[in-house]
C-alpha cells in the first residue's frame, strides 16, 4: 500500500502539471512558440484567487475570478507580444516570452511584495480523507477533480464542437483551414483564453496546497510543463497528458529513493535528460 500511495500522490501532482502543460501544448501546436510567460499567468491566477477569497471568503468566487482575469491577460499577451513578431524566427518569440515573464514577476513583487501571501483561512489542507490505507487532503482531491473535469471538457470541446474542429484544423494546416473559412485569428485568441484559464485554476490549487502565493511560484511548474510537452511529443495533447502523470509518479518515487542526492525538481529534469538521450523526439511523437 505504501507504493500505491506514492503512485496516487504522483498522479495528483501529474494532474496539476497536466493543466499547466496542456496550455503550453495548445499554444505550441498553433504557433510553434514556447510560451514561457505562461508561468506568470499561472501566478496571476494564484494571486487573483487568493485576493478574492481573502476579500469575499468564497472559493466559489475565487476560481471564476482567477479564470476571468487570466483569460483576459493570456490573449492580451498574444496580441501585444506574439502577434507582431509571428513572421520572425521562433527564437525571437521565445526571447520576448522570457522578457514578459521577468517583467510580470517584477510587477508582482512591486504590487504584492517579495515574500508572498497566504490564505486568511485554509482548512482544506488539514481536512484529510482516507480509503484503503491511502490518505489525501481536500486540496489534493480538488486537484484531481479539477483536472479530470477541465480536461474532459476540453476533449469534448475539441471533438464535438465546430470551434474544436476549427482548432484542430488550424493546428494541422492553418492555410488550408483559413481557405475553408476558419477564422484563424479567433482560434488563436480562444486557445490562449483556454490555456490561461487552465493555468489559473492550477495556480489557485497550488496556492491552496502550499498556503502561499509568491511572485516566482510559476517558474518551476512552467519549466516542468515545457519538459512535459517535450516528453509527450511537441504538440501532442494525449502525449502531454500521459507524460504529466508519468512525471508526477517519477517525482513521487524519486523523492523517496533519491532524496539524499536530488530534490524533487532535479529528479524531474534528470528524468527528462535520460528520456531524451534515448528518445530525443519524445515518448509519444512519431519518429
Amino acid at each position: 500500500m505504501y507504493y500505491v500511495e506514492l503512485a496516487v500522490v504522483g498522479i495528483v501532482w501529474g494532474c496539476t502539471y497536466a493543466m499547466m502543460a496542456l496550455g503550453l501544448t495548445l499554444v505550441y501546436g498553433l504557433l510553434r512558440i514556447l510560451h514561457i510567460a505562461h508561468a506568470t499567468v499561472f501566478t496571476l491566477g494564484g494571486y487573483v484567487g487568493l485576493i478574492t477569497f481573502n476579500m469575499l471568503g468564497s472559493l466559489l468566487l475565487a476560481f471564476p475570478a482567477a479564470m476571468l482575469v487570466a483569460g483576459v491577460v493570456g490573449p492580451l499577451i498574444y496580441r501585444l507580444v506574439y502577434e507582431p513578431i509571428l513572421h520572425q524566427p521562433p527564437y525571437v518569440a521565445l526571447i520576448a516570452s522570457i522578457g514578459v515573464l521577468i517583467a510580470m514577476e517584477d510587477g508582482f513583487r512591486i504590487a504584492f511584495g517579495p515574500y508572498g501571501l497566504s490564505f486568511a483561512q485554509n482548512p482544506w489542507f488539514t481536512t484529510v480523507y482516507g480509503a484503503g490505507g491511502i490518505t489525501l487532503n481536500l486540496v489534493q482531491l480538488w486537484m484531481v477533480a479539477a483536472a479530470v473535469i477541465l480536461i474532459s471538457a476540453f476533449a469534448l470541446f475539441s471533438s464535438a464542437t465546430r470551434a474544436g474542429v476549427a482548432w484542430r484544423a488550424t493546428v494541422s494546416d492553418p492555410p488550408i483551414a483559413s481557405s475553408f473559412g476558419v477564422d484563424v485569428i479567433r482560434v488563436r485568441y480562444s486557445s490562449f483564453f483556454i490555456a490561461s484559464c487552465l493555468a489559473a485554476v492550477a495556480g489557485v490549487l497550488v496556492g491552496l496546497l502550499n498556503n502561499l502565493v509568491e511572485p516566482g511560484m510559476g517558474n518551476i511548474v512552467s519549466y516542468k510543463g515545457l519538459a512535459i510537452i517535450v516528453l509527450g511529443g511537441l504538440g501532442n495533447v494525449i502525449g502531454t497528458l500521459v507524460a504529466s502523470v508519468v512525471l508526477g509518479i517519477v517525482e513521487s518515487f524519486g523523492t523517496v529513493y533519491l532524496d539524499k542526492v536530488l530534490d524533487r525538481d532535479a529528479i524531474a529534469f534528470l528524468f527528462l535528460v535520460v528520456v531524451l538521450m534515448f528518445r530525443p523526439h519524445g515518448l509519444f511523437a512519431a519518429k
